[in-house]
């Protein structure tokens, strides 16, 4: 099957779809999504993505991560016509490079220290940076040391001055592994499905540092958080591993935890199919699911 081209808004101009690989330090920003009168992660991008290409450009995101949060393995696209491209990057390019590293060059001119597009490259029609992934990767870090968190790497570990029994932690997270409804873990959306396919909950320790990975298809939102502040509250124990379990028979945000302070998770990754599968992959990530 010929692969789809991608076309304006209104179908009268060819445009070039890019994938973007970002980081960020989430610390000065309120969150990934365009607002009024905030600083956000994406206002901030599309600002110097449209002062590059001369055209106003809007990115889609893989994670719209809340206030706070830091990227390392942030993916958006955007699409952009085929002239605008050209200007962008054909006079700086230099014979021999890869086609957008002088343009990947051009944009750390123009963007804030805290935030860096990693790489562009262009990309398939079918690329969706939201619906076509196929899970997304986050990690989230806690310092248990007496002093709390060195100062390097205040910004992104949270201190935890209580003892944490991390065995607990694991049993507890086992629970909540698999295809449930999380609907306890997530704040409320109208009209949004709460239902996710956790596949990864784990914790490992090396010392004073606590670091949990977090894998699912998708996640909604400050799931990641809660899952952590839930599952801290059993390190502590003030819980026990059941009753995490037991919060997946809930229908609405519980308010039995805490979520984990925002500062210290990070998105890692985000994983997508072949090109031949993002189109199909897109289908099946719309089709809302019910309980």
């Amino acid at each position: 099957m010929r692969p789809r081209v991608p076309t304006s808004p209104d179908g009268t101009a060819e445009v070039v779809r890019l994938r973007l690989d970002i980081a960020y330090d989430g610390t000065e920003f309120a969150g990934w999504a365009v607002q009024a009168g905030q600083r956000t992660v994406a206002g901030v991008l599309d600002e110097a993505l449209t002062t590059v290409f001369r055209t106003p450009v809007r990115l889609f995101a893989a994670g719209r991560t809340d206030t706070g949060v830091h990227a390392t393995g942030q993916v958006a696209h955007i699409d952009v016509p085929d002239s605008a491209l050209q200007h962008a990057y054909s006079r700086t390019r230099r014979d021999g490079e890869p086609e957008f590293l002088a343009l990947t060059r051009r944009l750390a001119r123009f963007l804030p220290t805290d935030v860096r597009v990693l790489r562009v490259q262009r990309t398939v029609a079918d690329f969706d940076a939201r619906f076509s992934a196929l899970r997304r990767h986050y990690a989230y870090r806690l310092s248990t040391a007496p002093y709390g968190v060195v100062p390097q790497q205040a910004r992104y570990i949270t201190a935890w001055s209580r003892p944490l029994d991390v065995d607990a932690m694991a049993e507890a997270s086992r629970n909540l592994v698999g295809l449930h409804d999380f609907a306890a873990f997530c704040r409320h959306r109208e009209g949004a499905t709460t239902i996710r396919d956790l596949q990864r909950l784990d914790w490992v320790r090396d010392g004073d540092l606590v670091t949990a990975h977090v894998s699912a298809d998708a996640f909604c939102w400050s799931m990641v958080r809660s899952l952590v502040g839930a599952v801290l509250a059993v390190g502590e124990h003030r819980r026990d591993a059941a009753w995490c379990a037991d919060l997946l028979t809930a229908e609405r945000r519980s308010s039995d935890f805490t979520a984990a302070p925002a500062r210290g998770l990070t998105l890692v990754g985000v994983d997508y199919p072949p090109d031949d599968q993002l189109g199909a992959r897109a289908i099946i990530t719309r089709d809302i699911r019910t309980r």
